[in-house]
């Protein structure tokens, strides 16, 4: 009886080609493993934190308030849905001025920034963004009170899109 791992009884070509498939996989894992990068999870680039500051005109940011609902993968970077909430009543009295989102490693930091009023209703708003590579985004909130909130996502991107030059 012939089993799985023993290719004795196959033929010379066969054998040849199971051998270079297990290379090829082995290969294949040493160089994934070999890209991955590893961060704290609240660890924020220079280059974000730069666009971000640039934004709240170098006021604190707060972690918190914010839900940043976006895929943790995603399969095409040309279009990748994101929704942000925040928690605010949205009265004339306390709600969101602004929901702005920052991201890595595309040409431009800036994503999308929208503008919002006590007559929104509620602090939601949701689009179709491009993602150069995986990266790390960042949705700030301003609120009226001129606080800044926010939440970070890292997104692995499998095919990117926002390439310049050749």
């Amino acid at each position: 009886m012939t089993t799985l791992n023993d290719d004795s009884t196959l033929p010379g070509i066969d054998r040849q080609r199971r051998r270079l498939l297990a290379a090829a996989g082995i290969g294949l894992g040493m160089g994934m493993s070999a890209s991955v990068t590893v961060r704290a999870a609240e660890t924020v680039p220079e280059t974000l934190t730069a666009a971000i500051n640039a934004y709240t005109g170098g006021a604190p940011v707060t972690p918190g308030r914010v839900v940043f609902d976006i895929a943790g993968l995603v399969d095409n970077g040309n279009t990748v849905p994101i929704s942000i909430t925040v928690d605010s009543p949205m009265t004339a009295a306390s709600h969101v001025t602004a929901i702005a989102v920052f991201n890595e490693r595309n040409p431009q930091r800036d994503v999308a920034r929208f503008t919002l009023g006590p007559r929104a209703g509620r602090a939601h708003v949701s689009a179709r963004i491009r993602l150069a590579t995986s990266q790390k985004l960042v949705a700030v909130a301003r609120m009226n009170d001129g606080t800044f909130w926010s939440q970070s996502a890292d997104v692995i991107v499998t095919l990117a899109a926002c390439i310049e030059g050749d």
